[in-house]
């Protein structure tokens, strides 16, 4: 019920119903709003005032369907250049019981734009500023990495209206800019080790499917480019998600929480269950068999979003994935994603 309310000065002919009317509530919220207001000896029972000199109301009441028109309007309901701000901070954590855990903190641009020829979205993408366990990587294969990474950015994607990366704006220019960066990095970069590293770098980026999928697959993607109608179901739901990068997409059962944070910011909840018959082990692996599975995946993906309830900018996000066998967790990876 809302807190703020005043008396109101019951007339002759007045009735439950009529004064909620008014107000545009039903006779029994009113009923229900007054006696919670008021002491004791005061409550009403009956749709009949005569012997009642006095009701509270409340000032700014809302029925359920207003109710619920705010909070579809204070949520996204479509992708607009807006959406992202223009850089975040991202810092990812991987754990395991068979290896020390890893930290990796980096920068990531954005720009979003329209296209006026062909309608689509296009998204201007850049990675940066690299650092794993709180230092630049130092050595040379995690440097080689990095570098033939950076070496093809910016990258433009395709998103369609739903916010969904569905593939790059121009894959031939991929393949062109790595040739041509790739005589510099082997000035820098020699020996058999740099130039097998590279050579696996330019066939994969030659297959635009599969690197696609390398980008579509990682937490960071699924966490920061949702599906804009995510923000506005109320049930629950199936979605698949890459729960290992470059395993595949297993189907989880979704259910969403939503709740005012502050004044100007709502944050929703999304929290997915495995509900594919497939193990851990297969998801670790990436290999999916077809035999029937004793003991399926347990695990979950929760993904939290702090929206901007006017102008429905992204002011954060954060994602964890937990697989676990035998009660036992094998894998655990956490992103937080945040502005500036």
């Amino acid at each position: 019920m809302e807190i703020d309310f005043l008396q109101y000065q019951v007339r002759n002919g007045d009735t439950l119903t009529s004064i909620a009317s008014r107000l545009g509530m039903t006779g029994e919220e009113l009923k229900l709003f007054h006696n919670s207001h008021c002491q004791k000896m005061d409550t009403v029972w009956f749709e009949n005032l005569n012997s009642v000199k006095t009701i509270f109301v409340p000032t700014d009441f809302k029925t359920k369907e207003q109710k619920e028109q705010e909070r579809k309007n204070s949520l996204p309901n479509q992708l607009s250049d807006s959406f992202f701000a223009k850089i975040y901070t991202v810092d990812e954590t991987f754990e395991s019981p068979f290896e020390s855990n890893v930290n990796i903190k980096y920068a990531v641009e954005l720009n979003l734009r329209k296209d006026k020829n062909t309608g689509q979205y296009i998204l201007n993408y850049l990675q940066k500023d690299f650092k794993s366990n709180g230092d630049a990587p130092d050595d040379k294969v995690s440097s080689l990495s990095i570098t033939c990474m950076q070496s093809i950015m910016p990258l433009e994607f395709i998103v369609n209206e739903q916010g969904k990366i569905t593939g790059f704006a121009d894959h031939k220019k991929i393949i062109v800019t790595f040739s041509k960066q790739r005589k510099e990095l082997e000035e820098f970069y020699v020996g058999e080790v740099s130039q097998y590293y590279m050579d696996t770098f330019e066939k994969s980026i030659n297959d635009e499917m599969f690197l696609l999928r390398q980008f579509q697959s990682t937490l960071l993607f699924q966490t920061l480019f949702p599906k804009i109608d995510w923000f506005q179901k109320k049930t629950k739901w199936k979605e698949f998600f890459y729960l290992v990068q470059n395993s595949f997409p297993v189907q989880c059962e979704i259910t969403i929480e939503q709740e005012n944070i502050e004044k100007d910011s709502v944050s929703t909840i999304f929290n997915g269950k495995i509900i594919e018959l497939c193990t851990s082990q297969e998801i670790m692996r990436g290999i999916q068999l077809k035999e029937s599975t004793p003991e399926p995946a347990s695990g979950n993906i929760i993904v939290e979003y702090i929206t901007h309830t006017k102008n429905k900018n992204l002011l954060q996000a954060k994602a964890s994935v937990l697989l676990t066998h035998e009660e036992e967790f094998i894998h655990q990876h956490h992103i937080n994603i945040t502005q500036g």
